[in-house]
């Protein structure tokens, strides 16, 4: 008995699409062997027809269409791979491809991230499978390991570099002391970062992410508007360079606690990381995910978060899982319930804080300061000022554990001292630890 064909509709032909093209083709026989079926890309769906499109041997004009409608309405087509992007077309193509009864692939994570709820429930009603490895984490198998690997423990938490152009920039700010915007710019010249950075660098990239992994740590979906996410665009090279010299480095950090009868904190912010933890030496373009079980304790997964053959892998595992499960009617693993998560709002968070605050450099100031700290019942557990003969110099301050809303109303009121500016920096010194 020969295999069956398992026949493709690709939307979308850029960077991802193109890779998940070629690697099926480059791979086509050990695909075959692996899912027991012939993997056969039947239809593209692209914007413009008339692109020039640099592939060997040239994609037959016959396969490409500029309505992504044909490969929804094609009854050969058994999987639709959903790679345009965006939100509101690539929404309105999913639920077609459901309400066809089509499988569908899809890297989108902004789209799983808004409108995830929305699509799970139509995917269980029409009782067919949504699978979305590529949407977090690139080429890391981060969403099958949470789904299927880990599925017998509880998640206490998730935390990890989720954004690989982030991490780039402060490596080389680190590294080579680069300015924020020198180090962006030579992102951007090395395609690691888009000409509009936008979603990477103010960490909304990064946050859609962090409401999929919560998601499914906690079994139900979480808001995207309630979870709390600030990017790398205030970060100062002095800070990263003074930060160094207390045993720490800067990431942009995406973290998830569960804790058993309380709210999910769900967050992403750039946090000092003691040079001793492991995710401090993830440098660069990579990614690396921390998941902690309570049965398996502590599990760490580190790759490439981003680029066409990292990211087109994900998704032809993905192709790969719906071409067996669509021979044994199989479905995918738990999704998150219809149910929402209740989030717990970022003021409430608690941690440790590393403070640099820009004030004149007389006598008083510290003690001005201080008496703000306490009364919002928050402890200084050391105090720096490198030495400055200008009339304004920078203190650093790091803050025992307090709750973050805290700690924010300190400042403000610090901000109305005559004696300081609002050149200031507030980064959470993260422990991996339960606060409570």
């Amino acid at each position: 008995m020969g295999r069956r064909k398992i026949e493709i509709g690709l939307a979308g032909l850029g960077n991802v699409g193109m890779g998940v093209y070629a690697n099926v083709l480059k791979n086509s026989e050990l695909l075959s062997r692996r899912a027991n079926a012939h993997l056969n890309i039947r239809k593209i769906a692209v914007r413009d027809l008339k692109k020039a499109r640099d592939h060997e041997p040239p994609i037959p004009s016959d396969r490409f269409t500029n309505r992504w409608e044909d490969l929804i309405e094609d009854d050969e087509v058994d999987v639709i791979v959903e790679l345009i992007g965006g939100i509101d077309q690539a929404k309105e193509l999913v639920i077609s491809a459901l309400r066809k009864k089509k499988v569908v692939v899809t890297g989108n994570k902004a789209l799983l991230a808004e409108h995830g709820q929305e699509i799970f429930s139509l995917a269980k009603e029409m009782e067919v499978p949504v699978y979305f490895e590529a949407a977090v984490a690139g080429g890391i198998p981060i969403i099958k390991a949470v789904q299927e690997s880990l599925v017998g423990n509880a998640i206490q938490m998730i935390s990890g570099i989720i954004n690989g152009t982030c991490n780039y920039i402060l490596t080389r700010m680190r590294e080579e002391g680069l300015s924020y915007q020198d180090a962006l710019q030579e992102a951007q010249v090395l395609g690691y970062a888009e000409a509009d950075p936008t979603l990477d660098v103010n960490g909304w990239d990064a946050g859609h992410k962090a409401v999929l992994l919560g998601s499914l740590a906690s079994g139900r979906w979480v808001p995207a508007d309630q979870i709390h996410v600030e990017g790398i665009e205030n970060i100062r090279l002095g800070d990263i360079q003074f930060v160094e010299t207390m045993g720490y480095t800067v990431k942009l950090l995406g973290i998830i606690r569960c804790t058993e009868n309380e709210p999910l904190e769900v967050r992403v912010q750039p946090c000092l990381v003691s040079k001793q933890h492991l995710l401090a030496s993830v440098n660069g373009v990579y990614n690396a995910v921390m998941v902690e079980g309570d049965l398996v304790g502590e599990t760490l997964f580190y790759g490439s978060g981003a680029g066409q053959n990292p990211t087109s892998s994900s998704v032809i595992a993905d192709i790969v899982d719906a071409a067996v499960g669509l021979q044994h009617d199989e479905k995918r693993g738990y999704v998150p319930s219809n149910e929402l998560a209740a989030v717990k709002p970022i003021e409430a968070t608690l941690s440790q804080y590393y403070l640099r605050l820009h004030v004149e450099n007389r006598p008083g100031v510290l003690a001005q300061i201080a008496q703000i700290m306490g009364g919002h019942d928050i402890g200084i557990t050391s105090v720096h000022q490198p030495e400055s003969m200008a009339a304004m110099a920078d203190l650093v301050l790091t803050l025992d554990r307090a709750p973050y809303g805290s700690v924010k109303q300190a400042i403000a009121q610090i901000q109305g001292l005559s004696c300081t500016s609002e050149d200031t920096t507030l980064l959470r010194v993260e422990s991996f630890e339960d606060p409570a």
